[in-house]
Parts: structure tokens; C-alpha cells; sequence
């Protein structure tokens, strides 16, 4: 596991996060950060810690990192929207000594994010900064007749921090704003129903663009969760069974330092993305390849830890009902290569998350049938010798289930299954 923060002055923070992931972004600022005054809200998750801006960075289930400087609740409704813009005012404008020392923090912060952003930029080609520029331009919607000027006057700084907060305070440099979320604006909508949250601008890149992965694949927040959730110790053998790109492998791997992996696959394709990205983020010598059928999997009883899965949602078979079909069979492999104890966590379809219970869920026994039948009985009940008796129940599965998340993958969204082996 990573380094966690070491007790210092704390500074406040918040970070957004994709639908269903805030619990994880919540246990992940208290474990890493040591975080205190934690609160989370649908899509953001604030907190306090010291003011290490690596550690703070290195946070895997976040989308956006901001510098929070107010938060407020919510304003009583008010039709008139020139009051209710000077009642922001007064509430923005607060304590001077509030503003001085938020300040003071961003500038600190700043100097520290311009320190390794010179010592990144020794080692990170101008192409490949250029190429993420654009990307990023492209996700913010900017649009693409910005004059060349105002490009060049931009910040060029990969962290440049900068305040969003000078009208309302009337300092340069300040301005206020406010999303449909919560954060704050300047706009005045007919009414006010979000909590009141003032920050700085965000870091130029999402802390969920990943520095060290080549072709992307499942989104990088959702590859971590999956890996959160199996517990990984140290010393542990993983394997993704239906490693596609290797996503989830290698957020796994670079989170666990002393695990060993296994990724693998029956399309040569995905297998040799996968091999690209592995040797992109340096892990070749922890993740091993394999080509081969996530049903035959050539590796002995119990002789894994956990197994990692991002079931495909019906594509790598063909059809939806393909991938139904073999599910079960790709669970009875997983189940055999998994050792006692060991962890299993999925990302299905909700489609695909109702054959999975069903498979894994043992079956209702009914009413109570009574005492066994006498030797008279059942001699009555079976009276030819070629009369076949009922077959035998479906054997329980020792997979038993632990926890369910709902998580947003974009247009759709998909469960993340836990189970553990007894």
C-alpha cells in the first residue's frame, strides 16, 4: 500500500467522484491521508489533512482534486435574485483572516506543485504534454476558436493551481461560480437548493488520468475499486481470468507493490494491448500474460488468492445471450482456482448481476418434506426396479456473497460483486 500522511497542518480539500464511488473515495482519504472531518455528498467527498500535495495527488478512486476555502448551507428560497446575490456576497466575503489564510495556503501549495512540475517535465516529452493538453481541452469543452494568444498567455504549468473566487471580494484574480451541483456561481438561479462550496480551480489533469497506462480500457476509478475490494496482502497471486487490456492488473499491481499477478485471455488482440500496457507501466517482471480460455484456465485448485474480473457486458462473445450462457462455467473455473479464503469481486451488467445471484445463490429447499419414508413407503413409491430416483440437488457453491456496489461506467452503469470462498 501506498505511504500514508504523517500528522501536520491540515488543510481542507474535496474531491468529486463518479456515481457510486464515494464510499470508496471515503475510505480511501482516511486510510492513505489520515483525513479527519470527513463528509461526502452525491459526486463530491470533502476532508482535511496535512498538506502534502503528493499524497493528496496519489488518491486512485477521485475524479477531480479542488482546494476548498468556504463551504456554507444552503440559502433560504428567495425570488428576488438581487438580494439573494448580496446575501453570497456576505456570506463569501466572511472573516478577512479566512481569505489571508487560504491564500497563503494555495500559495504554499503552489510552489510545491511548481517544484515537481519542473522536475516532471525533465522527463515527460513535449509531445506527449501537447497531446494531453488537447485531450483535456476536449473533455472541458472548451471550445476550439480560442485565439492563439489567449492559448500562449494560458498557464503551461501540468498543476497550475489558480482561484476561482475576485468579484464577489473584488481582489484580482477572484471570481465566484456556481455549478448545478452545489459549488458556487455567480449566476442567480430561481432557486437555491445545493450546499454552498467555494474552491479554487482544479488541477489541469483529472486525478483519474493515469500517467502509466498506454491504451485505456475500463475506466481507471472503477479498475481500482476492483481492486480495493479483494483485500490484496502482500505476498498474494492474482488473476484476472478475462483480462481484456489489463486494466484492472495494472492499477492492482501499481497499488500493491509486493503481489504478483496474472493476467489472462483467449483474444490475442486484447492479450497484446495488455502486454503493451504492462510494459508501459513497468510491471513486466509482476504481471505474467497468459493466452488461453477464461473456462480452462491452466492453473491448479485453489492456487490463487484472488480472482479479478471485468466480465465483458456481452461483446467478447458475440451476443448478450452468449455470455450468459457461459457464465456459469466461467464461475465454476474461477471458483476452482480460487483457495479457501481467497476474495472474488466482478464487474457485471445489471443483466448479467441477476444470472450471477441466480447461479451463486443456493436453491430455496421448500417446505419442510417431513420425516423419510419407511422401507414400505418407499418400496410403494419406487416399484419397478428400471424407475430412476430424483436427481440430486445442484451442489452449494462455496462462494459466499459479501457486498453489491452500483457504480456509473458513463451511459450505463454496472454492479461490483464480493465474494469470499469458505
Amino acid at each position: 500500500m501506498k505511504k500514508m500522511a504523517t500528522p501536520s497542518s491540515a488543510v481542507q480539500f474535496y474531491c468529486t467522484a463518479g456515481k457510486g464511488m464515494e464510499s470508496f473515495l471515503v475510505e480511501e482519504v482516511k486510510t492513505k491521508l489520515a483525513a479527519e472531518n470527513v463528509d461526502q455528498i452525491p459526486g463530491k467527498v470533502f476532508f482535511s489533512c496535512p498538506a502534502e500535495v503528493k499524497l493528496v495527488r496519489d488518491l486512485k478512486s477521485a475524479e477531480r482534486l479542488f482546494l476548498l476555502m468556504k463551504r456554507d448551507m444552503p440559502l433560504p428560497p428567495c425570488p428576488n435574485t438581487a438580494k439573494t446575490a448580496s446575501q453570497i456576497q456576505s456570506r463569501l466575503v466572511g472573516d478577512g483572516k479566512e481569505w489571508r489564510s487560504a491564500v497563503e495556503t494555495w500559495r504554499h501549495l503552489q510552489r510545491e506543485l511548481s517544484s515537481s512540475c519542473r522536475t516532471a517535465s525533465t522527463v515527460e516529452p513535449r509531445r506527449k504534454r501537447k497531446r494531453e493538453e488537447d485531450q483535456n481541452k476536449g473533455e472541458e469543452g472548451e471550445p476550439d476558436n480560442v485565439p492563439k494568444r489567449t492559448q500562449r498567455q494560458a498557464p503551461d504549468a501540468d498543476t497550475k493551481l489558480e482561484l476561482a473566487a475576485g468579484a464577489v471580494v473584488g481582489s484580482p484574480g477572484i471570481s465566484a461560480h456556481r455549478t448545478c451541483a452545489g459549488s458556487l456561481g455567480w449566476a442567480c438561479p430561481d432557486s437555491w437548493a445545493g450546499q454552498w462550496t467555494l474552491k479554487t480551480q482544479r488541477w489541469r489533469l483529472p486525478l483519474a488520468s493515469r500517467s502509466y497506462v498506454r491504451t485505456t480500457g475500463l475506466r481507471s476509478t472503477i479498475a481500482w475499486a476492483v481492486g480495493f475490494l479483494a483485500n490484496i496482502q502482500p505476498g498474494s497471486t492474482v488473476v484476472d481470468p478475462m483480462c481484456g487490456v489489463g486494466t484492472i492488473l495494472v492499477e492492482a499491481a501499481h497499488e500493491h507493490l509486493d503481489a504478483c499477478f496474472l493476467g489472462v485471455d483467449i483474444e490475442a488482440k486484447q492479450l497484446e494491448r495488455a502486454r503493451e500496457n504492462v510494459e508501459f507501466a513497468k510491471l513486466a517482471h509482476r504481471i505474467q500474460l497468459l493466452h488461453a480460455s477464461s473456462m480452462e484456465l491452466p492453473l491448479s485448485g485453489c492456487s490463487v488468492d484472488a480472482v479479478l474480473c471485468d466480465l465483458p457486458f456481452g461483446k467478447k462473445f458475440g451476443t448478450k445471450a452468449g455470455m450468459a450462457a457461459s457464465l456459469p462455467g466461467i464461475l465454476t473455473e474461477m471458483e476452482r482456482v480460487l483457495r479457501v479464503g481467497g476474495t472474488m469481486v466482478l464487474l457485471l451488467s445489471p443483466q448479467l448481476s441477476v444470472i450471477l445471484k441466480r447461479t451463486l445463490t443456493p436453491p430455496d429447499p421448500g417446505p419442510d418434506p417431513g420425516p423419510p419414508p419407511t422401507q414400505q413407503e418407499d418400496s410403494v413409491a419406487w416399484p419397478s426396479a428400471g424407475s430412476a430416483p430424483p436427481l440430486p440437488p445442484r451442489p452449494l457453491s462455496s462462494l459466499q456473497f459479501q457486498s453489491s456496489q452500483r457504480v456509473s461506467l458513463g451511459a450505463i452503469d454496472g454492479l461490483i460483486h464480493k465474494y469470499v470462498k469458505i
